[in-house]
């Protein structure tokens, strides 16, 4: 492996694959990085597709099988950005033939799979290989700045979390089926696919991990046509009338109350029917001395409130995170002029070149990553119990 140059090989192309791309080439323009990039190969089935985006993204080669990516010699790390049915394979194969991984959120579709996975990544970080799981959120700069306060004790004790993550792509009953929507392919639905977020960002925000939940889950549509999909979210596409319909195997809609393991209380909404909402993702924290919100759909805002105040001054503070002084911004344009959702996975790249330059651990882990899956599974249990549910 060099130590001057990172060699990436990407595998799958799709929605997530542009997103990882742009991180990666747009961090070394923005952000003096420990390391040079070299966007080295991207594989995908498709031949002609996968070459269209080595093409688009800046890859140098193709590959139409995952495994000969990964069996490359001029391949350091490997960032995986396909379905969920797939990371542990892929995730396991790297790490054992020496690469660095980033994988993308949730880090598997079972506990235990993201339980081999993450023994597999402590044994290689023993050999200074290191895997990271890309929850992206993180590297929000109001969050990032949400999370400095917390951590200077600006809000105090924290008593309550609560979590939304709000999309409609779905709402239409007669949007195409997509491998979303297929539980063999990505775990779970809403839960797994945008509910993730929230757990993983109020367990790092908060410093503390999600210790018991109570919870429901609901499919509102149980079919969806099999013709005109289309790639990326999965969302709106052509549809012919009388086109046959495949199962909508995973949740629709996820809400469900938590425990914290430091005393505080959640409630957290993850849903893609919530029309009018495109991606609302939305994190409120209550402590004994203040509060900190944020919502993605105003991403270079954070609302803060100082209980510390006179009470006659007393409200949510905007902050337009937008300075210098705030994580990651200095890096970019001058205050006031603001970033986007494609950011996120920059700052992603800054974080886990420097982690690797610096032969450390880079975060979130495959262990943090595992304690998310363990509370997608609690959810999913809990909401099978139907002893649970009292009814009036």
């Amino acid at each position: 492996m060099s130590e001057q140059t990172l060699r990436v090989g990407m595998i799958g192309y799709a929605f997530m694959g542009a997103a990882h791309s742009q991180g990666w080439r747009n961090a070394p323009r923005f952000f003096d990085l420990p390391r040079r990039i070299e966007l080295t190969a991207v594989a995908g089935r498709n031949a002609e597709a996968v070459t269209a985006a080595a093409e688009q993204y800046g890859f140098a080669a193709t590959e139409t099988d995952w495994r000969a990516l990964i069996e490359r010699d001029d391949i350091d790390l490997v960032d995986i950005c396909t379905p969920g049915n797939l990371h542990a394979e892929i995730a396991l194969a790297a790490l054992r033939s020496g690469k660095h991984v980033l994988c993308e959120k949730p880090l598997a579709n079972t506990v235990e799979e993201a339980e081999e996975m993450a023994a597999a990544a402590r044994e290689a970080a023993a050999r200074g290989v290191f895997a990271m799981c890309g929850y992206s959120y993180r590297r929000t700069p109001a969050l990032a700045y949400a999370k400095q306060l917390i951590d200077e004790g600006r809000i105090g004790t924290i008593r309550h979390v609560r979590g939304q993550y709000l999309q409609d792509w779905l709402h239409d009953a007669d949007a195409p089926m997509t491998w979303r929507l297929d539980r063999t392919a990505s775990g779970s639905g809403a839960l797994g696919d945008i509910g993730a977020h929230l757990i993983d960002t109020t367990q790092w925000l908060t410093g503390q991990s999600i210790s018991g939940v109570s919870a429901l889950l609901e499919t509102f549509v149980t079919s969806r046509p099999l013709a005109g999909e289309r790639s990326g979210l999965g969302g709106h596409g052509d549809t012919s009338e009388g086109a046959p319909r495949g199962e909508v195997t995973v949740d629709d809609a996820a809400l469900f109350t938590a425990r914290f393991d430091g005393g505080a209380v959640g409630s957290f909404e993850a849903s893609r029917f919530a029309l009018g909402h495109k991606n609302a993702f939305r994190v409120e924290v209550n402590g004994t001395d203040g509060s900190v919100a944020f919502d993605f759909e105003d991403n270079n805002v954070l609302q803060f409130f100082d209980g510390r105040d006179p009470a006659g001054q007393q409200g949510f503070r905007r902050i337009l995170v937008t300075e210098p002084e705030h994580p990651y911004v200095a890096a970019w344009w001058p205050p006031g002029h603001g970033i986007g959702y494609e950011h996120g996975f920059t700052h992603q790249v800054v974080d886990l070149v420097t982690a690797l330059a610096e032969h450390r651990q880079p975060t979130p882990s495959f262990d943090d990553a595992l304690q998310v899956q363990r509370v997608l599974a609690a959810v999913e249990t809990s909401a099978g119990d139907a002893s649970a549910w009292t009814g009036v």
